[in-house]
Order: structure tokens, then sequence, then C-alpha cells
């Protein structure tokens, strides 16, 4: 490991529990910043209104540190939309924002989007699968956006078990997206999750950054942050125990395939082919391949598009 980054680990690693709430509610209100949570949803009737009721009950109800909670439904055809609403959440449909742009599937998108139907100066992102889910995931992530002026982008990090196993959660990670990293851009080396589905940033860098619209997404801005705003400007805070529904061997190969897309259009744009990841499932006569269409698409950044730009203007 890079000795920049044991310097960063000893600088920007903190625990949810540095920062309780009563710090980060005088900060904000020093400060005058405003947090948004985004929650992408599709299908998960099951979990989202238990996300939503704790968000609204610990950190809006109790203390004032949340200003808008946004579901953004990405086409569930479960009750996803209406449990988020009676838990207290502002649902919005993916298509229903900037209609003029056909939307493309893939959670990239949704964080896109949602950027243009909210406004606070903070966003933090939360998947919408967590099981027994904790405040801190909101509270850690974006402690040090209001406390720390030199901090702009804020991953979670949390022991990730598989059923009863401790640690062996995050198996992207630790197979496709913890090798490219260390290999191309080392100074990402220290972080715990650079996958995980929580975290916050300022509004200001966000709209800044080009967003991949599939699996890729979470290592895309990792990486477009460091270089856009520089190692110090990044942080990473433990907030326990992730736990959530985990995806089958040949789902996670279409997540690494795209993960290992968007690393490669960030070592080498413009001159790839479109890709395909061909994978095997046994039929009545052996194998039968199934060939999936690689993510490649990426949005631009946010404030290039004339609607967000006159929606801050006004």
């Amino acid at each position: 490991m890079l000795d920049e980054v044991e310097r960063w680990l000893a600088s920007r690693s903190w625990s949810a529990a540095d920062r309780p709430p009563a710090r980060l509610t005088a900060a904000k209100a020093a400060r005058g910043t405003t947090v948004s949570v985004v929650l992408p949803a599709l299908n998960e009737e099951a979990t989202v209104g238990d996300i939503v009721t704790v968000i609204r009950r610990e950190l809006m109800e109790a203390v004032p540190l949340v200003d808008e909670l946004v579901v953004i439904d990405s086409g569930s055809s479960d009750r996803t939309g209406e449990v988020a609403a009676a838990a207290g959440a502002r649902v919005v449909h993916r298509d229903a924002i900037l209609p003029r742009i056909p939307a493309l599937p893939g959670k990239g998108e949704v964080l896109w989007r949602s950027l243009l139907v909210t406004r606070g100066d903070v966003v933090c992102f939360v998947d919408a699968d967590l099981r027994d889910f904790s405040a801190d995931f909101v509270s850690g992530t974006v402690g040090p956006l209001l406390t720390d002026p030199g901090v702009q982008f804020v991953k979670a990090t949390y022991d990730r078990p598989l059923g009863d196993l401790d640690g062996q959660g995050g198996r992207v990670t630790e197979l496709v997206a913890r090798p490219l990293l260390n290999l191309h851009w080392p100074l990402l080396a220290g972080f715990v999750q650079p996958l995980g589905g929580e975290y916050a940033a300022r509004r200001s860098l966000l709209e800044r950054l080009p967003f991949p619209v599939g699996y890729g997404v979470e290592l895309g801005l990792l990486v477009d942050a460091l270089h856009t705003v520089g190692l110090d400007a990044l942080a990473q805070v433990d907030v326990g125990s992730r736990k959530h529904r985990h995806q089958d061997g040949r789902a996670l190969g279409r997540m690494a395939a795209a993960i290992y897309r968007t690393a490669q259009v960030r070592l080498s744009r413009g001159h790839l082919v479109r890709p395909a990841l061909t994978q095997f499932e046994r039929g009545g006569d052996g194998f039968v391949p199934r060939t999936h269409p690689v993510d490649t698409e990426e949005r631009p950044p946010m404030r290039e598009i004339g609607e967000y730009a006159a929606r801050h203007a006004a």
C-alpha cells in the first residue's frame, strides 16, 4: 500500500459514532446545509418501507438532519411505490424525470436522474434492499460532509455477511473491483467497500461527474471523484453491518463485466468494441449459452443538462 494511502486511512476513515447527532445538526444549522436522501428502487416492497420509516423517525422527526427523502421507482411491478409513499417518502417514477431523454435500464440511470428532483446541498444514496436498516448508514456518511468543508465524497463501509458467513459478502468487490483499483488506481486501495451502494457527496461534485447507467456507477463515480477533487477530499465511515438480498452467480457475472467495462473505458476511452458477456445454464441437452449486453452507456455531468441548469439558476 502506498504511503499516501496509509496516511489517508489514518486521517479520512471514521466510525459513525465519531459524530453524534447533536454535533451533526449543530454543524448543519451553522452552515445552512441541506441534505437529500435518495433510494433507487426496483421491486423492493419487502424492505423499502422499513428503511423509509427509520430515516423519517430518527433523522427527520427526532433530529432535523434529513430535509428530503425521495424514492425513485425505476419501473417496479410490485407495490414498492405504494409502500414507500405510505411510509412517508416522496415517490418519483424514473420515467417522469427528464422525459425528453428516454430512460435506460440500470441503477446509475436512476441516480443520475435523481439529481433533477432533489435540492439538497448534500445527496446521500441508499440501496432499497437493506434489512435491519440502521440510520447510521445515512448519518454516518453525511457526517463528514457536514463537519469538514474539505470532504466532498464519503463511502459507507461495513461488514457484509453472506448468510451465516461473516465477511463473505461483496464477492464482486473482492474478485473484480479491488484488484482493478489496486492495479490501476492504487490511491483508492484504502476503500473497504468501493462498490457499496451507500454513499454521500456534495451536489457541487455530483453534478460535475458522468454517471455510468448500470452496475458500474459506483466504481465510475469513485474513480472520477478521485481525479476531480483528489484523495484528501474522499473519505469512508464505518456504519456496522450490511444485510441485503444477494445475487446469484450469473447476476454477479453480469455485474462484474459492467464494472470491468467501466474501468476499461476510463483507462482507454474511445477505442473499444461494444462488449457482451456469454454465460451458461444447464438445459435439457447440456449447457445453453446466454449472451447479455454489458452496460456501456454513460450520462454526461448533470450540469450540462439544460433543465438542470435552469432549475438551479432559479
